[in-house]
């Protein structure tokens, strides 16, 4: 353990300050181009030029996360990218390490420097004034080392579970919207040919014969237009289980961990899954284990997956197929992102979906053996991506808790190298 915390020094001392060269762009007057403009939280929109070239330290200069701290209030921009005048631009000064600082101002205590009451503001004399502790510059490099790589472990996770998805989702689309097993045998069926043929001229299903059966080979007409022939349209309200979030007196909130956790919105959804920040010891609606979660309200249609039987309020609803079938309730819940879309532009004062409105989207009745197959065939990805969740959590709070601790310097960098080795 480290003897002593390292020295603080103004932010000043270890950097040069570039927001001289900052420009703003009003949305109307950018051309779309290959390159980053960043503002207070990262990148609002790519452009056609830029006036930076390298590796960039921004710091948020105004906005309400200033005080929330939702998101990083600093952030490292690399390369050729544009900024405007919401976020200052720092460059490392002699041998200090920007990435080092980048973290170092995530631990700092900022909120002494901030002016404004209803919309934060650190100017930049503020700014020069922030105290961030100073290890020596081999020592800022060794500390950003590891939770450089510690994040990169997280961003990994992060891409392989977006890349899980999306394959999971592209099999959902080519089953239940595109119905391309269908077309396949289909045109199959109309057409002459031996098998090796009709696979080359894209008319087999390349889905093995156990799936392949449980498809028709022809279409019909139906009020939701063409439909695999045996299918039904029908309703969400038909199909699945729907259970709409009502909240609880305010005095069973706790955050202590008594009773279930509870979701009244969707700010606690994270990709696949909601974090645990709110407990309810009185719950009145109830999501199962495997419930597609849904945001009902400000904004409508944004999806998690239930970890666990959960508290739901008012902004929430719970969502599972009549077959049990978690992951082709996920799936449809994410297809119908664009019909969830229009009753958030409906709203008068904010996007809202009542129940019989919920009920009523329209969508089809397929068969619970076709369900059931799909739920086997992408079980893989979605057990990859749980398993993917549980270790991103667990890097997570390894990194929350190591940086500011390698910051202060109250652990030193050989203290916990070998157990990073361990997990990155």
């Amino acid at each position: 353990m480290g003897s002593k915390l390292y020295p603080l020094r103004p932010l000043n001392s270890m950097v040069d300050i570039y927001d001289y060269m900052r420009i703003p762009v009003k949305k109307s007057d950018r051309k779309p181009g290959p390159y980053p403009y960043y503002g207070a939280s990262g990148i609002v929109d790519y452009v056609d030029s830029y006036i930076f070239d390298g590796e960039y330290l921004l710091l948020a200069e105004d906005g309400e996360n200033l005080r929330s701290l939702n998101t990083p209030i600093a952030f490292m921009a690399s390369g050729k990218f544009w900024v405007n005048n919401h976020a200052h631009i720092l460059k490392r000064s002699s041998d200090n390490s920007t990435k080092y600082l980048h973290y170092a101002l995530q631990y700092a205590d900022i909120q002494s420097y901030l002016s404004g009451s209803t919309r934060p503001k650190l100017t930049q004399s503020d700014m020069k004034r922030i105290l961030v502790h100073y290890p020596h510059p081999y020592e800022q490099r060794a500390i950003a080392h590891i939770l450089g790589s510690l994040d990169d472990k997280i961003e990994l996770n992060r891409q392989m579970n977006r890349t899980l998805e999306a394959m999971a989702q592209a099999i959902f689309k080519s089953w239940f919207v595109d119905f391309l097993p269908v077309r396949a045998k289909q045109s199959a069926r109309t057409q002459t040919g031996d098998p090796v043929h009709a696979k080359a001229e894209g008319r087999d299903t390349g889905l093995p014969a156990e799936i392949a059966k449980l498809f028709p080979d022809s279409f019909e007409e139906s009020e939701l237009g063409l439909i695999p022939k045996g299918w039904n349209s029908s309703f969400l309200g038909q199909e699945f289980q729907i259970t709409m979030g009502q909240s609880p007196p305010g005095n069973t909130y706790n955050e202590i961990g008594e009773g279930l956790s509870f979701f009244q919105g969707r700010r606690d959804f994270g990709f696949r899954f909601p974090s645990k920040r709110v407990y309810c010891t009185a719950p009145k609606r109830i999501a199962k284990y495997g419930d597609t979660l849904v945001s009902v309200r400000a904004p409508v249609g944004d999806i998690n997956m239930a970890l666990n039987e959960c508290c739901i309020g008012r902004g929430v609803a719970g969502i599972r197929h009549n077959s049990e079938s978690r992951s082709y309730t996920y799936y449809t819940m994410k297809t119908l992102s664009d019909t969830f879309a229009q009753f958030e532009a409906d709203g008068t004062v904010f996007g809202a979906i009542n129940k019989n409105q919920f009920a009523d989207i329209p969508w089809l009745s397929i068969s619970k053996d076709i369900v059931d197959m799909f739920e086997s065939f992408v079980f893989p990805y979605d057990e990859y991506i749980y398993n993917n969740s549980t270790e991103l959590t667990g890097l997570i709070n390894i990194r929350d808790i190591l940086l500011p601790k390698l910051i202060s310097g109250e652990l030193r960098v050989p203290d916990v190298e070998d157990f990073i080795g361990t997990v990155v």
